[in-house]
């Protein structure tokens, strides 16, 4: 299961390479939730592996820890450009369903959305290896 979840490390980050490089094509520069969101997909890339090489349960939780952290950023990066496409803001978790229903009716670039729903997998899957890594031990 550790060598399947680098595998779908691997897709995820690919993806992420991906959109950052069209961010930085099209000119636009790199903020802080960026920079965030990126870093924190490095960090649980080096954390998964130090785990796969280990097997040192701890460096799966850190990479879990990691993954809430991107995610979390992601998820604001996500409603942030829900935000622009709409044109307004509602509050936060407005803003976040409005996020989430743009996702889902195809308003959002396709590798965007594949991007944010295949976060869960990554996410859940990690989650899912570190309790029966825990368990195991």
């Amino acid at each position: 299961m550790e060598w399947l979840m680098l595998g779908i490390l691997a897709v995820q980050m690919t993806a992420g390479v991906v959109l950052l490089t069209r961010v930085l094509r099209a000119g636009h520069g790199i903020g802080t939730a960026v920079a965030s969101h990126v870093g924190s997909g490095v960090a649980a890339l080096v954390f998964w592996l130090l785990f796969v090489a280990t097997g040192v349960v701890l460096w799966a939780w850190l990479t879990f820890v990691a993954l809430t952290v991107g995610n979390t950023v992601g998820d604001g990066l996500l409603r942030d450009r829900a935000r622009r496409l709409s044109g307004r803001s509602d509050g936060l978790w407005r803003d976040y369903g409005a996020a989430i229903a743009a996702v889902f009716r195809g308003q959002m670039p396709g590798l965007v959305t594949f991007h944010a729903l295949f976060a869960g997998v990554v996410y859940f899957g990690c989650l899912g290896i570190c309790i029966g890594a825990t368990i195991a031990s």
